[in-house]
């Protein structure tokens, strides 16, 4: 499938964190064109296997890419004289939550917006201060009766959003964090199909990401790979923030070093963007990254891994941005340092001979 058409299909489904198996299904059916086997593990992440082709005299090696496909939501806690008090699944900026459109997965899905008092009928303390969470409520237009009948306090609740391009090669939407990087692991699957590669590809969409990187560390446990990269996004430079603390969207993969990233690893992405004239980026991360990389590089006895960023802009909201170019890239990127690991790029990361499980 089309960059454009998947992400379109999967941002626009809803898969708020623990509950992602409606987005799942779309992406196990896109990821087993292009895959060996396709499973689900116990916790619910999504892994497809590429299997490598390789002499018996070469050990098995493997490589696992994650990106997590679940998205921030709501979940109901009260019904209240015909509407719905919520709280936060993830991490929420409530400056966004005012007026945006959910779906509320009730006894069947409802459309709903989510509303507060206008500032016409506040004090002047409260017109120019955020409106806080117990202020706000989810009105599906439903009865007091009939709201009782249909939806009960632990629904989750998704924000609607559709997928929009804008001019540039840009498009914008929701769950973009990191259902983009779930496109970019189907293209480096995709342009995979036309390389050999010796190593076997595990390709994961994690599961609960936003509240707790539980998916990737479930699934890397399991798996147990040689290496690890794991793609999110990183802030997209935008107006008002510095140059510092961004990347540049458009502008290729950011390939992110510090304390989370095996610097051999670093070493050969950034060896492998140059050799093919892949434009990139380098981000420097000084703690902890916050993604999967850092549930992957800790399981077991510790796992080499690395992280590549998406640029995106307007995190955590409904309108994240990105450039479809920087997840072509990422793929390619992804397939051609795949398709030049070899033994010596083991020995580099300091594996032991043996090979890993399978």
């Amino acid at each position: 499938m089309q960059i454009k058409d998947f992400m379109k299909q999967i941002t626009e489904a809803s898969g708020v964190s623990g509950y992602e198996g409606g987005v799942r299904e779309l992406v196990r059916t896109e990821l087993a064109a292009y895959s060996d086997e396709v499973r689900t593990d116990t916790l619910g992440s999504l892994i497809a296997l590429k299997r490598g082709q390789r002499p018996d005299d070469v050990p098995q090696r493997s490589i696992m890419l994650a990106g997590h496909m679940d998205e921030i939501g709501l979940l109901v806690t009260k019904l209240e004289k015909g509407y719905l008090r919520f709280s936060t699944v993830g991490g929420f900026d409530l400056r966004v939550l005012l007026g945006q459109e959910v779906i509320v997965h009730g006894r069947r899905d409802f459309p709903g917006v989510i509303g507060t008092r206008p500032p016409h009928v506040l004090g002047p303390e409260d017109r120019d201060q955020v409106v806080p969470l117990d202020r706000l409520f989810i009105d599906v237009g439903l009865t007091e009766v009939e709201l009782g009948k249909n939806i009960r306090v632990g629904d989750i609740v998704s924000l609607r959003r559709e997928f929009t391009e804008l001019a540039g090669g840009l498009v914008a939407g929701k769950a973009f964090d990191d259902r983009a990087a779930v496109a970019c692991i189907d293209q480096c699957l995709q342009y995979l199909a036309g390389l050999r590669h010796t190593w076997d590809v595990y390709a994961v969409a994690t599961v609960q990401e936003e509240t707790g990187l539980k998916g990737a560390l479930t699934s890397a446990f399991g798996i147990d790979p040689d290496i690890g990269v794991a793609i999110d996004v990183g802030h997209g430079n935008m107006l008002g923030v510095s140059e510092v603390d961004t990347v540049n969207v458009g502008g290729g993969p950011a390939i992110g070093f510090g304390p989370n990233i095996h610097p051999a690893l670093y070493e050969q992405l950034t060896a492998t963007a140059s050799r093919y004239e892949i434009s990139h980026q380098i981000d420097p991360i000084p703690g902890a990254s916050g993604t999967d990389a850092w549930a992957m590089q800790v399981v077991r006895e510790g796992i080499p891994t690395a992280l590549i960023s998406i640029p995106l802009r307007y995190m955590h909201t409904t309108v994240e941005t990105i450039s479809l170019k920087d997840i072509e890239r990422i793929g390619r990127l992804l397939a051609l340092f795949i398709a030049g690991l070899t033994e010596e790029s083991a020995e580099q990361l300091g594996l032991a001979q043996q090979s890993s499980a399978t």
